[in-house]
């Protein structure tokens, strides 16, 4: 009597042995998160065992420190490759990190480097290069005066972008609507907007009433370009049959630009949008080191003055993920805006 699958236990049939079990285990292993363990272990101790060059001091401080978080983040990696075949919340960080993988494995190598050619060999020169663990030592001890700069330079930042992006995307709209407007402002925007606005510092200061005032007026005309002829040109693309269907209609001509005008034209208003904050970005910083008494630019200035350069390296990284974060959060609002167009642009 042969026996067919059909007549065994459906149970017998569906369970995968304890050695396939094992298998699949293995399979799910976070490989990459293994080799990302090795080399954070290996600047780990690169860090602790290799002594530091002596150069006109004693020693970097926070170097035990950044050994011992290299270290951690080895030790955190490991348990995470090894729990990458569980389920459940650490499979879900697996996943998540599983993108980053290579880059998990980059940057120890990369401090790596850093650390040998500043710290232990002393290549590079000091003070103008510093080792990796100097950065925490400016984190650690003035985060208040470097936190009080980045609110200053959000605070300029905000009033200048905000007033510029504003008023470029009500003149963008009245040139692309009206002929009148287009015919005498148009020209004007286009012979003056190229110019950077960090050329009439001088001019800005002098009449302004306060350097504050100046600066805010300098970031609001480096945002005001690119938004008002982005947006110019969403209005003036429109397809003239939206507006002959609308008129069939019955709508107004304040329905015409508020309904049909404005929304055709939000994804070139957008694009104006991350121009504007890539100029404004350069302007704060400009005039934040020519009169500003605070802010990161300011305190680029204050740092090179007393041959701080950790202090500086640390406002530079701060600048990066600032300005990272508001372009990241502008296109989280274009994609809630433009959901159709979801994608489209990456970044």
């Amino acid at each position: 009597m042969t026996t067919t699958t059909e007549s065994l236990p459906r149970q017998a049939i569906s369970s995968p042995s304890p050695a396939a079990q094992r298998a699949g285990n293995n399979a799910t292993l976070w490989h990459g998160g293994l080799v990302a363990t090795a080399a954070w272990l290996a600047l780990g101790v690169l860090v602790l065992k290799w002594p530091n060059k002596e150069v006109g001091f004693s020693d970097w401080a926070y170097t035990d420190e950044f050994g011992y978080f290299a270290l951690a983040v080895a030790a955190l990696l490991g348990l995470l490759a090894v729990g990458g075949a569980l389920t459940g919340s650490i499979g879900r960080v697996v996943r998540l990190l599983r993108p980053a993988g290579q880059w998990l494995v980059a940057l120890p190598l990369l401090l790596a480097l850093w650390e040998v050619l500043t710290a232990k060999l002393g290549v590079l020169p000091s003070p103008f290069f510093a080792p990796p663990q100097s950065l925490i030592e400016v984190y650690g001890e003035d985060w208040s005066r470097l936190g009080i700069s980045t609110a200053y330079s959000l605070r300029l930042l905000a009033h200048g972008f905000a007033s510029g992006a504003v008023v470029g995307f009500v003149v963008g709209v009245w040139i692309g609507w009206s002929r009148i407007a287009g015919y005498w402002i148009h020209p004007v925007l286009r012979f003056l907007g190229p110019v950077p606005a960090s050329a009439l510092l001088p001019l800005a200061f002098f009449f302004a009433p306060s350097s504050y005032a100046a600066a805010v007026f300098l970031i609001a005309l480096a945002s005001f370009f690119p938004v008002a002829v982005l947006t110019w040109s969403g209005v003036a693309a429109v397809n003239k049959s939206y507006y002959d269907v609308a008129r069939t209609l019955g709508a107004s001509e304040r329905f015409l630009v508020l309904r049909v005008a404005i929304p055709a034209a939000l994804p070139q208003v957008f694009v104006g949008l991350f121009m504007a904050l890539g100029a404004a970005f350069t302007v704060l910083v400009t005039a934040e080191m020519m009169g500003v008494k605070a802010g990161l630019g300011w305190y680029l200035q204050w740092s090179q003055g007393w041959a701080a350069y950790s202090n500086m390296y640390a406002a530079l990284i701060v600048m990066a993920i600032l300005c990272s974060g508001l372009i990241t959060l502008l296109f989280k609002v274009r994609d809630h805006a433009l959901s159709w167009q979801k994608g489209t642009v990456k970044w």
